[in-house]
């Protein structure tokens, strides 16, 4: 047990050590991570953001149900636990013909050309709000069949419109991140073999005097491993910072019509997971692979 404790902090003794021996080509490595995880870390949080605009923009995108001009307020009221029941409702708004004639005074009579009005013009209506946008045809025939409903109005081409960008969003955002992702695992293993290779020399010298295949691999893992490590938390530093910094810099311009997601646990605890294990799998899997070839001497 002891023999084994006194291997494994030699281990790292040596990873570390040699880390600061050849520091140019440790520094090289990790700024290539940390540049990696930051493009792909900013291209991730776009695209949730990208996502969120859509699902405001499906939540605004709402059905009205219009009642039946012989029903009182009260029994038009009464309707909403029915309305609710449907599947893929989620929520409803009742609006009186009162209500429905202030908005529309508000929003387009601009001259008083409306001003004499009576709210027996309009009908009590609801404002209905979907689960899944994908499936607001089928809530609206829903609606249609209850007997109380007379029209219901619902803007399908916008729908759809929503739909079909909500997916070729999440596919562009998959296909980009995979080519990213390729890309920059090429360049940082190759960026580890050629720090493998400077010391080619020192491998080939400590087989020559016996030591084993595991005995020369394990500082280079623990050295990988702290590399990767080391780019991984700098690139979440870094990504936080300039999250933050667009975020205020968003908020300084007053674009009430869009606000930046928070990065909350739901979202940083994630990209935390991500960078570790990217930083992890390309520090001590590269140095893993490059090694390969020098052993076999």
């Amino acid at each position: 047990m002891r023999v084994s404790r006194n291997r494994t902090f030699y281990y790292i003794k040596e990873g570390i050590s040699s880390i600061f021996t050849h520091s140019l080509m440790s520094f090289a490595t990790i700024c290539i991570i940390v540049a990696f995880l930051v493009i792909m870390g900013s291209f991730i949080l776009l695209a949730i953001n990208i996502n969120s605009l859509i699902g405001e923009l499906e939540n605004d995108n709402i059905v009205l149900a219009y009642v039946h001009e012989n029903l009182s307020e009260s029994d038009a009221r009464n309707l909403q636990p029915k309305l609710i029941s449907i599947p893929n409702v989620a929520s409803v708004n009742f609006i009186s013909r009162e209500e429905a004639m202030e908005s529309f005074i508000g929003r387009y009579d601009e001259t008083d050309r409306y001003k004499d009005i009576d709210s027996t013009w309009f009908r009590h209506r609801y404002a209905v709000y979907v689960e899944d946008v994908a499936l607001i045809a089928e809530t609206q025939q829903a609606l249609r069949y209850i007997p109380e409903i007379a029209t219901v109005n619902a803007n399908l081409m916008i729908a759809k419109g929503l739909v079909t960008l909500r997916k070729v969003v999440s596919w562009v955002s998959i296909i980009i991140i995979a080519v990213l992702l390729a890309i920059s695992l090429f360049i940082m293993s190759n960026t580890i073999k050629l720090a493998t290779f400077e010391r080619r020399e020192e491998i080939a010298i400590m087989k020559m005097v016996g030591a084993t295949n595991a005995f020369i691999r394990w500082p280079f893992i623990f050295e990988g491993f702290i590399l990767g490590l080391i780019g991984a938390l700098t690139a979440y530093v870094a990504i936080l910072g300039l999250y933050g910094l667009v975020a205020n810099r968003v908020l300084e311009s007053q674009a009430g019509f869009f606000q930046l997601v928070p990065f909350s646990s739901n979202i940083s605890v994630p990209i935390f997971i991500l960078f570790a294990a990217i930083g992890f799998g390309v520090g001590v899997g590269g140095s893993g692979l490059a090694l390969n070839k020098y052993l076999n001497v």
